[in-house]
């Protein structure tokens, strides 16, 4: 009987019936992680992997039943899509059953651990966190000040999940004929900010209600003068009262505009905009941490560690650290 292709063949990174080899050549393409087999099943381990420049396409199976604990992913997230067998998914506090009908996301601020039945096979797509926040941002008009956060699995068999579906299997089938279909170039771009875009629309997640707003409706004159005066003073201590006077508002009509319009309050956007310029700050390892903490307003350096991890994933000694390369690995 012939042997079926596989998908991405013709861009296979390895094959192998050896564990520690399977755990250490797909860390080196996503993160270090935890992989036991836990059935019967025979090891028969391979990845296939198309990189672009904002994200990858991959093919992985594992042959036996298998777990998987990666932890936070922290630098992307990955949607799989199974094509034969299923994973049971735990992710932050969720949990649920990604099968041949159910696609599953993995964010990258929150803890995954997975049990992939034996004989699965999955189709992956692996995005780059800041890519897909900053594609976020284009969506809204307007910077995502939180991290943007899936939730659960999203249904394969009809509507957006299922349009989705499809682009990825034909974009497959487009580099199985030799025409490498993301990467460089404005079609590989467009192709990749529409499998973005597919996804934000296929699944539920934290931003859909901005999503929909900035559709319906432009920003009112007063929150553009709310969000100049917040970004003119980033580094000055403002209050509520302070910023509604330059808006020309009342302070409760400036609450409601930003609950409406930023899904914040004036003040959490005015924290949330000192952290994305202390995050630039480390990623271009412009001062000590404790500088940047103190050049953005942060003088509680323990709270500020605490809010700039849960906004990017990693404390600021770590970003820092993988600004400068030191301990980590590309």
């Amino acid at each position: 009987m012939p042997q079926v292709a596989t998908p991405l063949e013709g861009h296979a990174l390895f094959q192998t019936h050896d564990l520690d080899e399977a755990r250490e050549r797909v860390a080196a393409v996503f993160c270090p992680h935890r992989l036991d087999r836990i059935g019967k099943g025979v090891m028969d381990a391979r990845q296939h992997h198309l990189p672009g420049e904002r994200l990858s396409l991959n093919y992985i199976q594992y042959g036996a039943k298998t777990l998987i604990a990666p932890g936070a992913l922290e630098r992307f997230y990955l949607v799989q899509i199974p094509l034969s067998g299923g994973a049971m998914i735990s992710h932050g506090a969720e949990r649920y059953y990604s099968s041949p009908e159910v696609a599953a996301v993995l964010n990258p601020h929150l803890p995954t651990t997975m049990i992939w039945a034996e004989d699965t096979r999955q189709v992956l797509i692996q995005i780059d966190r800041q890519a897909m926040q900053d594609h976020l941002s284009a969506q809204l008009g307007a910077p995502a000040l939180r991290p943007l956060t899936f939730s659960g699995g999203f249904d394969l068999r009809s509507g957006a999940g299922a349009a989705l579906r499809r682009m990825v299997l034909f974009l497959v089938a487009e580099a199985d004929a030799g025409r490498s279909p993301i990467g460089a170039g404005l079609m590989g771009r467009a192709v990749e900010a529409s499998l973005m875009s597919g996804l934000l629309e296929a699944h539920r997640h934290d931003h859909a209600a901005h999503l929909g707003r900035r559709r319906a409706a432009p920003r009112p004159r007063h929150l553009r003068l709310a969000e100049g005066y917040i970004a003119a003073h980033l580094d000055q201590p403002l209050t509520v009262e302070a910023i509604a006077a330059e808006a020309g508002i009342s302070p409760r009509a400036l609450q409601l505009a930003f609950r409406q319009h930023r899904g914040t309050t004036p003040l959490g956007f005015w924290r949330d905009m000192r952290l994305a310029h202390a995050h630039a700050d480390l990623v271009a390892g412009a001062g000590s941490v404790t500088e940047v903490a103190l050049r953005w307003g942060f003088g509680h350096f323990g709270r500020f560690a605490e809010m700039y991890r849960a906004r990017f994933g990693l404390s600021p000694r770590d970003t820092l650290r993988a600004a400068r390369g030191e301990g980590y690995q590309d």
